[in-house]
């Protein structure tokens, strides 16, 4: 048997820093959206009940394979993620959802107001990762474009 090194990656260390800077505040901010957007789903109340208790089982799925995403390529990259309830509680920017039952309308509102919340940290991964390494920013393109027509999807519901 050959002892044969290999490095954890093909990218600098500054790179993988730099990748993590911007795609771990995704991870932590799409993992509260699951959370919250499953606690939303029990909870929703209204005529247009199914509608969107179905469609927010695929808002959660979809923030869930976007965190995954992100989370891979950061540890793709040879660094750890922290997306423990207890980091995503006190570090996601996307703020709180009411508890208990609600209308459709102020839960679409609440989880619209989440996803803006983690569109803003986003475009942000957008805009500087171009500057660090096109394959991440390519992850935080895609989890832009899905995020914005989860959004759209869910503002229809209440659009006049």
């Amino acid at each position: 048997m050959t002892d044969i090194t290999v490095s954890q990656t093909s990218v600098s260390p500054d790179v993988a820093a730099g990748v993590a800077q911007f795609l771990s505040p995704l991870v932590i901010d799409l993992t509260a959206i699951v959370v919250n957007g499953k606690q939303a789903h029990w909870h929703v109340r209204g005529a247009n009940f199914i509608g969107v208790h179905e469609l927010l089982d695929d808002v959660v799925a979809h923030a869930q394979a976007w965190a995954d995403l992100a989370a891979e390529r950061i540890v793709a990259l040879g660094l750890p993620v922290d997306a423990r309830l207890a980091t995503v509680a006190a570090k996601t920017t996307t703020g709180t959802l009411t508890a208990g039952f609600q209308q459709s309308d102020r839960t679409i509102a609440e989880i619209v107001a989440q996803i803006d919340a983690a569109l803003t940290g986003v475009h942000v991964a957008v805009d500087e990762l171009g500057e660090i390494d096109a394959a991440s920013q390519d992850v935080a393109i895609e989890i832009a474009r899905g995020l914005e027509k989860d959004r759209w999807f869910l503002v229809a519901h209440i659009s006049k």
